[in-house]
């Protein structure tokens, strides 16, 4: 597989392909996790190779809960990605980050309960650190280039995961907001922490397409309201995106490339060999 694919973009709700990709190629993968949501398409942009993955497939045919996030991951890995940036449909649970604006969230909250969250298991522990759930160096850069956009940004917030695909009562609504949380979405739990598992940044450019429905003056979310709002950021998406392939910084000043290095607690003599197989990609060069 190519090795050379530094930054992979990950589309989610209303973002299904990138048309600023030029000398285009599809790539349908498999992993021994399965196969990804959609064929990878990689191109160039700005002189840097990027990887496209739409999240929830080609026609969105793909729930949240039901996002093979473990093969997408995998497989952006088998590419040599060092980097991922999701682009995300979210609410906001706070009055000043306002529907169109942009938000590059800083930490996570998984209120998920149906998925699978690690690579891990059978026969193989690890205990990944994500005290830090977002690459802050890649944050850093993603934050940068939407700030050469016309956009309102918002940098740091906490970004929440339900389980979906219904939106939240009201109740619900609230109580996340009584937690102190900034934005509410259904895709970034495990997709951020497999992509830390997997030693790549992961940083999210989040579209904010509502006030969920705890604001008494809007009207509750529809996904008619959340499509047409990411149309109209669908353009700034992509110029923020030629702008980060262009700026992207050459190396990572960062510690994910080394995430697995004080997370393995198996002793290595014990690791069943169907398992050090299907994880080779991931371990090989902690255990060999």
């Amino acid at each position: 597989m190519a090795n050379n694919i530094r930054l992979a973009v990950i589309g989610g709700s209303g973002i299904y392909a990138m048309s600023d990709l030029q000398n285009t190629q599809e790539l349908d993968l498999d992993t021994p996790f399965g196969k990804p949501s959609a064929p990878i398409v990689v191109g160039t942009l700005e002189g840097e190779k990027i990887a496209f993955l739409a999240r929830h497939g080609i026609g969105h045919h793909i729930m949240p809960s039901e996002v093979n996030y473990r093969a997408n991951i995998y497989a952006l890995k088998s590419l040599g990605v060092e980097r991922i940036v999701s682009i995300s449909a979210c609410g906001s649970l706070r009055e000043d980050y306002a529907p169109g604006s942009i938000v590059v969230p800083d930490q996570l909250f998984d209120n998920t309960k149906d998925r699978v969250r690690s690579f891990f298991g059978n026969g193989l522990v690890a205990h990944i650190s994500v005290a830090d759930p977002f690459c802050p160096d890649l944050s850093r850069q993603l934050a940068d280039a939407v700030q050469t956009t016309d956009a309102t940004l918002h940098q740091g917030g906490s970004f929440i995961t339900i389980e979906g695909p219904r939106f939240s009562t009201k109740v619900e609504s609230h109580t996340y907001r009584s937690w102190g949380m900034s934005i509410i979405g259904m895709t970034t739990s495990p997709e951020a922490f497999l992509a830390r598992e997997a030693e790549m940044c992961y940083a999210v450019m989040a579209h904010v397409t509502d006030f969920d429905v705890w604001h008494v003056s809007q009207a509750p979310v529809t996904v008619d309201m959340v499509i047409q709002t990411l149309n109209k950021n669908t353009e700034v998406a992509q110029v923020a995106i030629r702008r980060l392939a262009k700026d992207l910084e050459k190396e990572r000043a960062c510690d994910c490339a080394t995430s697995l290095s004080t997370a393995l607690i198996t002793d290595r003599s014990v690791i069943p060999p169907e398992t050090r197989q299907k994880l080779s990609l991931l371990i090989d060069k902690y255990i060999n």
